[in-house]
């Protein structure tokens, strides 16, 4: 799990987005970020959770947020992700793990008795000058956006 505190500087990352695009942290400054890991593009919770994030983008927008996935997937799969579920924003495809690394959320996990490595589902709200503002350890896929505002502030 990551290690990374409130109050922190954010990794300054640098990553080619799901059309071959470099986006860099610094790509974001003047606005609110949104950065959220997830372990596989197209799967069921990561759907839910896309797509949560989705319905309520133009609030985000609203209020200075850009909203930023990053999953190990190719940038082909995570086309495909946004292709299948509308998903208005862009997805990192961090194939060799360096943003993940760096934002500490790849390690051990454990699945129906089974252990292995992989990305914890966690999210970084970074404001406007690049500082941690809350970590999210505990998603909810359904109701994502309310753990990062509450819906009755953002509808």
């Amino acid at each position: 799990m990551t290690t990374l505190k409130i109050g922190e500087k954010a990794p300054n990352f640098k990553a080619l987005n799901q059309k071959g695009k470099v986006i860099k942290l610094s790509d974001y400054k003047g606005k609110k970020l949104v950065l959220f890991f997830y372990p596989k593009a197209s799967t069921p919770g990561c759907t839910i959770e896309a797509c949560n994030l989705r319905d309520n983008y133009q609030s985000f927008l609203t209020r200075g947020y850009a909203i930023l996935g990053v999953s190990a997937d190719s940038a082909k799969r995570q086309q495909n992700f946004i292709d299948k579920n509308k998903l208005p924003f862009d997805l990192l495809a961090d194939e060799d793990k360096t943003v993940i690394n760096a934002f500490g959320v790849w390690g051990p996990k454990k699945f129906m008795g089974r252990e292995y490595d992989g990305i914890h589902r966690t999210t970084f709200i970074i404001d406007e000058k690049g500082y941690i503002e809350n970590v999210i350890l505990k998603v909810k896929t359904k109701e994502h956006s309310n753990q990062i505002i509450p819906l009755n502030d953002i509808r």
